[in-house]
């Protein structure tokens, strides 16, 4: 399949109907986990683990070391790494991790395809689910704010077809200093609508105008929540700017070292475009400008880092440390991983026992 500029079905709408996940022959029929009755239905919520927090704070490492030490599996909620060709700009894990414990959700679709918030919310689901049926730990594991809540908080999700004419004017209205002004326009014609969405989202701003625009029906009543069926344990990692932003730093630094460069120039090679959505994201689209002389070096490694210091602070507004639903662990502390490590060996024991816990018993540091 060539590549180019072409878009696939899906952005933040319904499925375009390709299968991304295969149930694998162990998920079927399988009755490993006590918690399964005769129909092959869960008895009771099985535990989720969910491990979020800003970029390069080290929630891969984490989740790979508790999903060795509790026989676990790793969903990825990172809306970079389900890119084919783009490892290094995305931070994924290497090869020999995800060898050791299984990884869904990274490089399901290439470049130029679009990949829909309700398929990764079907998606996922479908890795949980069959991950817990196997009495494995499932990891939700990202920074896309996004993909988490839409698992956690179980949104209902429009099942609207993406208008993108619609929406590339209103990306350039918002990149040209209209966020406000989108979000005061929402207000307008879906005031429910513009109550539930933080005007600091404009990615969503955005999406809501086009679903009322496009379909005539406020965004609002095409929404919603509902209880997903999983013991939620969420775990945040953080830490102060500076070491956040050191971390970070030092990253991009050694992205460049071992070969962001030559990875950005084989996807041009190949012909996916510098304009397209994948190719947006932080890393590559610096290391594009400075492949088409618009940049020097030096330039875009230093903008590489300013705009995930400015991605960082996005992030927070996800992920808020006053959010009672996550537990928050600094990872300057040196009993955090330890605390984690028996926080989560309690709560799979309480599951096995089919008692319920709650997450402040379960995930609080002794």
């Amino acid at each position: 399949q060539p590549a180019g500029n072409r878009r696939g079905a899906g952005g933040w709408g319904e499925p375009a109907g390709r299968t991304i996940y295969q149930d694998r022959p162990e998920d079927r029929g399988n009755q490993r986990n006590p918690q399964i009755d005769n129909q092959g239905s869960l008895k009771t919520e099985s535990p989720l683990i969910v491990i979020v927090g800003p970029t390069g704070i080290g929630k891969s490492a984490l989740a790979l070391r508790l999903a060795l030490e509790n026989n676990g599996e790793i969903i990825s909620a990172d809306s970079r790494q389900i890119y084919r060709y783009m490892d290094i700009g995305t931070a994924k894990p290497s090869r020999d991790e995800r060898t050791r414990i299984p990884h869904h959700l990274i490089d399901i679709v290439d470049p130029d395809e679009n990949f829909s918030l309700a398929e990764f919310q079907k998606t996922a689901n479908q890795a949980i689910n069959n991950i817990q049926r196997n009495g494995k730990l499932p990891l939700l594991v990202g920074g896309t704010g996004q993909y988490i809540k839409a698992i956690t908080e179980g949104w209902t999700i429009p099942k609207v077809a993406p208008d993108y004419e619609l929406r590339a004017r209103l990306e350039k209205r918002a990149e040209n200093g209209e966020g406000d002004n989108l979000h005061k326009e929402l207000e307008k014609i879906d005031p429910e609508g513009a109550k539930q969405i933080d005007k600091r989202n404009v990615r969503r701003v955005i999406r809501a105008l086009e679903v009322v625009m496009t379909s005539g029906t406020a965004f609002s009543k095409l929404t919603g929540k509902s209880r997903p069926p999983y013991q939620i344990f969420t775990i945040g990692l953080t830490a102060d700017r500076k070491t956040l932003y050191q971390r970070t730093d030092s990253r991009a630094d050694k992205m460049i070292e071992t070969g962001l460069i030559g990875e950005v120039e084989k996807l041009m090679r190949m012909g996916y475009s510098p304009e397209l959505p994948a190719m947006s994201g932080i890393g590559y689209r610096q290391i594009s400008k400075y492949l088409k002389g618009e940049a020097s070096l030096a330039a875009a490694v230093d903008n590489i880092k300013t705009e995930t210091h400015r991605f960082i602070r996005h992030q927070y507004n996800w992920f808020r440390l006053d959010d009672e639903g996550i537990r928050w662990y600094d990872i300057g502390n040196p009993d955090t991983e330890s605390t984690i490590m028996r926080a989560v060996v309690r709560l799979r024991q309480s599951a096995a026992t089919s008692q319920p816990a709650s997450q402040t018993q379960e995930i609080t540091p002794e």
